[in-house]
């Protein structure tokens, strides 16, 4: 299967795993993940303060903050606004006493303690709020991550940081398939530049991935896109 050069920031996916189906104009369908049958959107819909997370005595929600580090973000669309937007959700989840998890990257390219590896100089962690360090695409594989959130309650995940492309797709596909509820933030993810290896333009990864996203069902669980503005961390959006 063809695969982009791996960044020396995230661990590429496969792009077969990652391709919404567009078969009716106007209206993409469903994507179907791996080992269930999928509904239509509408499906599953609740009202406001239900989640749906197939996980059991997991009714909280916690804000993903991943891989917004210098050497990850730098030079990516958007970045500046990207960032500031996860900080305004940083503070707003604090102010309604809702968890902050941080994932934090390190590779051969990005060495732990680097210049590189630390989280931009515009968040900062808080002192109890948990911090997750991974090695690979998916925040989940290999890390203590599902071990934070379940001592934490939580079923339901707002997503945002980097990159579009490899790390949140992974960890929003690997949210959903361990039975987590994922929302991604529309306005909250970014990526780098690409098209030298066959790309679209990064404007373009963001939009499709919103796009797919925001049509992405499974059984029992509910995926979506939200933007900043709109984030209900006490909702379904």
């Amino acid at each position: 299967m063809p695969r982009r050069p791996v960044s020396r920031r995230d661990v590429w996916i496969p792009a077969a795993q990652d391709v919404a189906c567009l078969p009716v104009p106007g209206r993409p369908r469903a994507l179907s993940v791996p080992g269930f049958t999928v509904g239509g959107v509408a499906e599953l819909r609740t009202g406001k303060g239900e989640t749906m997370t197939t996980l059991q005595n997991r009714p909280n929600t916690a804000l993903l903050v991943i891989d917004v580090q210098n050497g990850v973000v730098t030079g990516n669309h958007e970045r500046d606004a990207v960032v500031a937007n996860v900080a305004s959700l940083v503070q707003k989840a604090r102010r309604e006493q809702v968890p902050v998890v941080w994932i934090q990257h390190s590779d051969e390219g990005l060495p732990r303690g680097s210049e590189g590896w630390q989280i931009v100089p515009e968040l900062a962690p808080g002192g109890a709020e948990p911090l997750v360090e991974k090695n690979y695409g998916d925040s989940f594989e290999d890390t203590t991550l599902e071990t934070v959130l379940a001592g934490l309650g939580v079923g339901r995940l707002v997503v945002t940081g980097a990159q579009t492309d490899a790390c949140i797709r992974s960890t929003l596909h690997g949210a959903l398939a361990r039975g987590y509820d994922a929302t991604l933030v529309s306005d909250a993810h970014t990526t780098e530049d690409q098209t030298a290896w066959g790309a679209p333009p990064p404007d373009k990864v963001i939009a499709h991935t919103n796009l797919y996203w925001t049509y992405q069902t499974a059984p029992g669980r509910t995926a979506g896109t939200v933007k900043t503005d709109d984030v209900d961390f006490a909702g379904t959006s």
